[in-house]
């Protein structure tokens, strides 16, 4: 059995080197949404979530992961310690952290926010998940509810006396959210009547809270078919009535169980089964998918944070354990009296941690820089800065969602390889996060749909505008790595597989624009892969740049930390930045293997 080890979910020096080194997150309190607040106020923040997930949430995972949901007399019973955890995460304040005063927020920065929240997703994913889906929910009503919405549904969402939901997918549609089906019928009454069944729907029910309001895509009567007829809608599952709440005629008809995310229900609802399940329009007609789309997108960076959380939080394990497990002894040493070396002292379990080091920091800074380019859309002084940062953060989000997902995984194989034979028991946690961590490159748009977002839209939106503003981002790290004294041939090699991606991106868009769309989008998988190394090579560079001016101070009592982050850059330029050529090559030449393989040849 494991013997019980503080874990501290994510590295805090690492976080505040991100936050107030690389990025100069303070420089965000210039802003005038941000102007009451300053390092201190973040740092409020941030030790109360970081202290909360460490002492109390982190304790509830393996208990949650070990005693999932269960679905008794058409209602779904959560572990018991959801109810005191969902409030003291309530009382944390993050559900309205970012959010104006006036809706009963903060206005804090989003990227003080995501790493906050990260702590909590590392500690204990599933828990996080209801608030995450509430926070979305309540601001997808905020933003496009009628003030009747925001009063009845937003409202008790932000207070923390519902929770939200997601109810996009059915069965017959997957990810094609043009086949959605569920109907809409418009009530005499006002409102609508909904009838339809949707799945995958996470936090559909539970047993803490008096209310859930799910946010539906449904069809009106009569509507086009395909996206443009696909409306959105506030539906409750039990509805204010004669100033109560009566049932809304949402069954919950099954429960998908999970290998991973356990404490969080991912269930199949069906809407109207006696005709009397009432929502209520947001948004206008037929602009579901927009709407939405606010909702999806937060949910995508959501899903980052949670790859980079789990990445961490088994990194932060096997580490640990190298350090403390004794077996063998360096190479060259044979005699057996000598005592066994902590296996952190062997080389290939040393390369196996900066691998994970790598991912797990380029990830959080991947995540951090597309958190400032939320903020800056949002809140940027001026227009242009906005749109710039609008292009940033679109262009941003199908990779800062996958690239910790899928590389997310690997780092979690590596954390329970470290771990040998112990690694493939269940009395230790790496393999409940590896399990975990699967499902993030499939939540939220799998890596597949994220590719083709990149490639057919994000990449080559506005005439190539995004790139070129990633262009003037890249340029400007590269400038400040040349002057901090950083390896000149990393700012080259940066900017030379930056100028190879817009290049193939070029390319490959005028080929859709000829119609040969099948040839622009063959590769979009390993485009985002060849994006991704570029973007976070970006981040590593920022980092090794931070290091070295803090080296240039005599920052002695760091050295070895600011010489880790070099380290771990120079791993990602000498292993991953190489493959951006054969990306590349794959992208263009439109190599066919797959593609021309008929269904029966497999």
């Amino acid at each position: 059995m494991s013997v019980p080890r503080p874990n501290p979910l994510l590295s805090d020096r690492d976080v505040d080197f991100q936050l107030y080194e690389v990025l100069d997150t303070a420089a965000l309190c210039a802003l005038p949404a941000f102007q009451e607040h300053s390092r201190d106020t973040f740092g409020l923040l941030l030790d109360s979530t970081r202290r909360f997930a460490r002492e109390v949430l982190a304790p509830t995972y393996r208990p949650m992961d070990t005693s999932p949901p269960v679905f008794e007399h058409g209602r779904v019973r959560v572990h018991p310690a959801m109810r005191s955890l969902y409030a003291n995460m309530v009382d944390l304040g993050l559900l309205t952290a970012t959010r104006p005063p006036d809706v009963g927020g903060q206005q804090l920065p989003l990227t003080v926010h995501a790493v906050s929240s990260a702590y909590l997703m590392a500690a204990n994913l599933s828990a996080y998940g209801y608030l995450g889906l509430t926070l979305g929910a309540a601001h997808l009503l905020e933003v496009f509810g009628t003030p009747w919405l925001r009063e009845q549904f937003m409202a008790p969402l932000y207070r923390g006396e519902w929770t939200g939901t997601m109810a996009l997918t059915e069965p017959q549609a997957g990810s094609s959210l043009a086949d959605v089906k569920t109907r809409a019928t418009p009530a005499p009454e006002g409102g609508y009547r909904l009838q339809g069944s949707k799945i995958f729907i996470s936090g559909g029910d539970q047993d803490f809270t008096d209310n859930i309001v799910h946010l539906t895509l449904a069809r009106i009567d009569g509507a086009e078919g395909g996206t443009r007829g696909v409306s959105l809608f506030a539906v409750p599952a039990r509805r204010p009535e004669g100033g109560k709440l009566v049932p809304n005629d949402v069954q919950v008809a099954g429960v998908i169980h999970k290998i991973g995310w356990r404490g969080l229900p991912s269930l199949v609802l069906n809407f109207g089964e006696a005709d009397d399940c009432h929502g209520w329009l947001v948004g206008q007609p037929g602009r579901g998918l927009a709407c939405m789309f606010q909702m999806m997108n937060e949910a995508r960076i959501m899903v980052g944070l949670n790859g980079v959380a789990t990445a961490s939080v088994a990194y932060q394990e096997s580490l640990g354990y190298a350090r403390e497990r004794p077996q063998g002894r360096p190479a060259g040493i044979r005699d057996t009296a000598r005592a066994q070396a902590p296996i952190i002292e062997h080389a290939d379990v040393r390369r196996m941690l900066l691998r994970q080091k790598a991912i797990v920091e380029g990830g959080l800074a991947l995540l951090l820089a597309t958190s400032t380019q939320a903020d800056l859309a949002n809140h940027a002084p001026d227009e242009a800065a906005r749109q710039r940062a609008h292009l940033l953060l679109d262009l941003l989000t199908p990779i800062a969602k996958t690239f910790p997902a899928e590389k997310g995984f690997e780092s979690n194989a590596l954390a329970l390889q470290i771990h040998g034979g112990y690694g493939y028991s269940s009395e230790y946690l790496p393999e409940a996060w590896l399990r975990d961590q699967k499902l993030n490159s499939i939540h939220e748009g799998t890596t597949g749909i994220q590719g083709l977002d990149l490639l057919g839209r994000k990449a080559v939106a506005g005439g190539g505008a995004a790139l070129q503003a990633l262009d003037e981002e890249v340029r400007a790290t590269t400038a400040r790595a040349r002057v901090a004294g950083v390896e000149p041939a990393w700012s080259d090699a940066l900017e030379d597989a930056l100028q190879q991606a817009t290049s193939l991106t070029l390319e490959l868009g005028a080929r859709g624009m000829a119609g040969e769309v099948d040839s622009m989008l063959r590769h979009s998988a390993d485009f985002l892969e060849l994006f991704s190394v570029v973007a976070v090579a970006w981040r590593w560079l920022a980092q090794a740049a931070a290091a070295k001016e803090a080296l240039g101070r005599n920052a002695a009592g760091d050295a070895r930390f600011y010489e880790g982050k070099l380290a771990a850059a120079q791993y990602w330029f000498a292993v991953e930045v190489p493959r951006v050529p054969l990306l590349a090559h794959l992208c263009r030449t439109g190599e066919d293997s797959y593609a021309r393989m008929h269904p029966d040849g497999f």
